[in-house]
């Protein structure tokens, strides 16, 4: 016979679980940016948001170099990356552009680079929108693996005693 419904029940409620929530994966790099590529990935993925951003602002009929200039302010919110390191994807996707135009682009911060901008601004917009898809296709094809790196593996040594 069940007991009444006025006495407690002799089940345990359910435990209450709390949802521990992992901290947020950090901005920025785990030590020096370059060594860390998981953040280089980053970088990369923020470039081609980049070129993407800059193709949908020249819809507008915004020159390349306006729409370029000062994308680092907004690399936190737009990007995913530190401010700090808003200025290495701006140049990354400088570069990519100018060298879509068949351009030399040299150091991402030199003469050579803003040379090349300075020639592709000269095009009409239509022209400067179809190599910035053209720099997002080939940064795309590109891409370094977002394989995870395994760590080598040696192979088996002979055994001693034999040769051929």
């Amino acid at each position: 016979m069940p007991p009444p419904r006025w006495l407690p029940s002799r089940r345990r409620p359910p435990p209450q679980t709390t949802t521990v929530q992992s901290p947020p994966a950090p901005l920025g790099p785990n030590g020096f940016w370059l060594t860390d590529p998981v953040f280089r990935d980053r970088l990369h993925s923020a470039t081609l948001i980049m070129l993407d951003l800059v193709e949908g602002a020249m819809n507008d009929d915004i020159p390349l170099t306006d729409v370029l200039d000062g994308a680092r302010h907004h690399a936190e919110d737009l990007l995913g990356v530190p401010s700090a390191y808003g200025i290495l994807v701006e140049a990354e996707a400088a570069a990519q552009i100018v060298q879509a135009a068949g351009l030399d682009a040299g150091s991402p911060f030199g003469p050579a680079l803003a040379q090349g901008l300075r020639s592709i601004e000269q095009l009409p917009v239509e022209q400067q929108q179809q190599l910035v898809r053209a720099a997002a296709r080939r940064y795309t094809i590109t891409a370094p693996s977002r394989a995870t790196n395994v760590p080598a593996v040696s192979l088996p040594r002979p055994a001693p005693g034999r040769s051929r």
